[in-house]
């Protein structure tokens, strides 16, 4: 019988793959469960040995830190509203600025908030000093600055940014209260319309 090839091993992971992959397996893990989650479901989850998470990391604290670090960033928010072409229309423009916000607060706050209630405490000093948004937040703020044409506008863009995300970030809260949450679409036509009627705007 023909000799079977023998079967390559997958490339190593460098440190910084092998810990975001890590990361981006503990963070729906962290919604559910909080600073209760345990390194074997961690392990579970990134289909790996329990041992590789503390190879990776000192302890699970620093494995619950760099997923609030992971959380609070938003490069890829920011990369996907860059990638919006001018021409595409204001409404539609700000409409997904908005829905992309929103997708970043859920999963801040989804994160952040699920470590909260289970009594965790960041450990990380860097977090811990930071003063004002987080820097992902003002990132993503000037992105949907950037949506704005200078020539449309009575104000700058910067400040119709933050106007705009102050009632996106309202609108979001609302959830935690049981409120009713306005669509994307909707907070856009009210930002750029006004809550009046047609014929008296």
């Amino acid at each position: 019988m023909p000799e079977e090839p023998r079967r390559r091993r997958a490339p190593a992971m460098s440190p910084e793959d092998r810990r975001e992959a890590i990361v981006q397996a503990t963070l729906p893990l962290v919604v559910k469960a909080g600073a209760n989650v345990t390194t074997s479901q961690i392990a579970a989850a990134a289909g790996i040995a329990e041992g590789t998470v503390f190879r990776v990391f000192k302890d699970k604290a620093e494995l619950l830190d760099a997923c609030i670090q992971r959380a609070l960033h938003s490069d890829e928010e920011v990369a996907r509203l860059e990638a919006i072409p001018a021409d595409v229309p204001l409404e539609e423009r700000l409409t997904s600025g908005v829905a992309t916000f929103s997708g970043y607060l859920d999963r801040m706050w989804g994160v952040i908030g699920a470590l909260r209630e289970s009594g965790y405490q960041p450990r990380d000093e860097d977090h811990k000093k930071h003063k004002g948004p987080p820097v992902g937040m003002q990132q993503l703020s000037e992105a949907v600055a950037g949506l704005f044409s200078e020539e449309e506008m009575r104000v700058s863009p910067d400040l119709a940014a933050r106007m705009l995300l102050g009632a996106v970030f309202t609108n979001r809260m609302g959830a935690g209260f049981g409120q009713t949450t306005a669509e994307p679409a909707t907070i856009v036509d009210l930002f750029l319309h006004g809550a009046l009627k047609g014929g008296d705007r």
